[in-house]
């Protein structure tokens, strides 16, 4: 059995601390078994290994969420990345025809594909296993996991079984979907047994490459990325589930929760405070999550969210939380924090001039051990001042070491890297006309790849 984990989003339901690079997936605010704040896809990737399961794991997601995903769960992980973001039928195409051509997985394979960012028991993942066991005994083309309803929610999809179905099977065959009903409509299909759809399910692999040449598609990896621009923009429960014949449902009778809006999460958020500021006695079901420098001070509000991140400020009665998606949607902010694989950055400020010059002005941080690549920028001036730590400095065929109050002036065109000896942070100052993430040239990853390339002198 192969699990394919989608991690996609455009971060626009968890506004400010989410955005294009950081997804909700990634936001460190849960709490795990050591006390540490984690993230869902930590916490997901962690509830896998105990299962024994990651070996057989693949993270399907798009090229901005690369170096986030590496910085948080590691570097061993599998991942297939879309050159682009379309909808879950393609990247469940994507990651098939990976499976079938470069990894060589048989047809016969059970595949099995969930989100990256449940909350859920760690039983969650021994239904997993009941999938596969379903497709092997069964003449299903698709078995998916459903929830037993705690409640008429307004807020996910249901999955209606046939009626008549005796308890003695571990499954029970889906007669249709219904996507969020009302809450009476929503009563009466509980009452008729019906679950949740939490958006997991699985297939033989034969299932999903047939598809494709039915489809016209490329079955051969490197062929399917090439054509990958043109697939339709349509999720995989439009396009296949919905329209297949044969499909069962696995029951869940656990926790589970979809934590993509404010007033979900916070549920699961143990402690009303993270970050700086204060919280007076009389503010009830309040949370606020601070990533700025700056103290926040509420006094005497309940049924509030007040989130807070370089890319802006959030308040907002947590009802009302949801709303933020719609609000937000015509927003192309840039992302003002990320991570990256060698550490993280945060912008401090941005300013553009009458005479078209902007300057960008970035806090970064780089683990010890880890280093930028070897690049260089077309369109614009950095400026380093190094504010604490050590580290080793290459520009052009030159080797030099930097520390704390060093000053490292680069123009454009300079090919540059820096490897960490200590954490270090550095106040970078960008100038130029365009100041983009994309101006940037990666001419070498590897240190000592780097080093032999550039022949330095120590």
């Amino acid at each position: 059995m192969k699990i394919v984990l989608l991690s996609g989003g455009s971060g626009k339901r968890l506004w400010p601390l989410s955005n294009d690079s950081r997804s909700k997936q990634f936001l460190k605010v849960l709490k795990n078994a050591d006390g540490r704040l984690e993230s869902m896809i930590q916490r997901v990737w962690g509830q896998i290994g105990e299962a024994g399961l990651q070996e057989h794991a693949y993270v399907a997601t798009s090229k901005p969420q690369v170096e986030m995903i590496y910085n948080q769960i590691g570097s061993d992980i599998n991942l297939i990345v879309e050159p682009e973001r379309r909808d879950t039928f393609p990247a469940i195409a994507l990651a098939a025809t990976y499976l079938y051509s470069v990894e060589g997985v048989s047809l016969n394979e059970a595949v099995v594909v969930m989100p990256v960012d449940p909350f859920v028991e760690n039983t969650f993942f021994d239904q997993l296993k009941q999938l596969e066991h379903v497709l092997d005994h069964s003449e299903t083309d698709l078995a998916l996991i459903g929830v037993k309803p705690t409640y008429p929610s307004e807020k996910y999809g249901y999955i209606i079984p046939k009626p008549e179905q005796g308890s003695d099977r571990p499954f029970v065959e889906v007669h249709s979907f219904r996507e969020k009903p009302g809450k009476e409509e929503a009563a009466q299909m509980i009452h008729q047994a019906a679950l949740w759809n939490c958006g997991v399910f699985a297939f033989k692999l034969d299932f999903i490459i047939n598809i494709l040449i039915a489809y016209e598609l490329p079955i051969q990896y490197e062929e399917m990325l090439k054509r990958y621009a043109k697939l339709p923009k349509i999720s995989f429960d439009y396009e296949v589930v919905e329209k297949a014949n044969r499909v069962a449902a696995v029951r869940y009778d656990g926790g589970w929760k979809d934590l993509g809006t404010w007033n979900t999460l916070t549920e699961e958020i143990e402690t009303p405070l993270i970050g700086k500021g204060i919280i007076t006695e009389g503010s009830v079901n309040t949370h606020v999550i601070n990533e700025l420098d700056v103290p926040i001070t509420l006094l005497n509000l309940s049924n509030v969210i007040v989130a807070a991140s370089p890319d802006g400020i959030l308040v907002a009665d947590k009802d009302s939380s949801p709303l933020i998606k719609e609000v937000m949607k015509h927003s192309e902010q840039r992302p003002m924090y990320e991570e990256r694989l060698w550490g993280r950055y945060r912008v401090l400020d941005y300013v553009t001039y009458p005479d078209g010059r902007e300057v960008l002005t970035k806090r970064i941080f780089i683990a010890a051990g880890k280093n930028l690549s070897y690049q260089y920028h077309s369109l614009r001036d950095e400026f380093w001042t190094v504010v604490s730590g050590q580290g080793d400095m290459i520009m052009g065929d030159r080797r030099f070491p930097v520390s704390a109050g060093d000053v490292v002036s680069i123009p454009k065109e300079s090919k540059h890297s820096l490897r960490a000896g200590t954490d270090i942070e550095i106040i970078e100052v960008q100038t130029g006309t365009q100041l983009i993430e994309e101006d940037i040239v990666r001419l070498v990853l590897d240190w000592d790849e780097i080093i032999q390339l550039c022949k330095v002198l120590e």
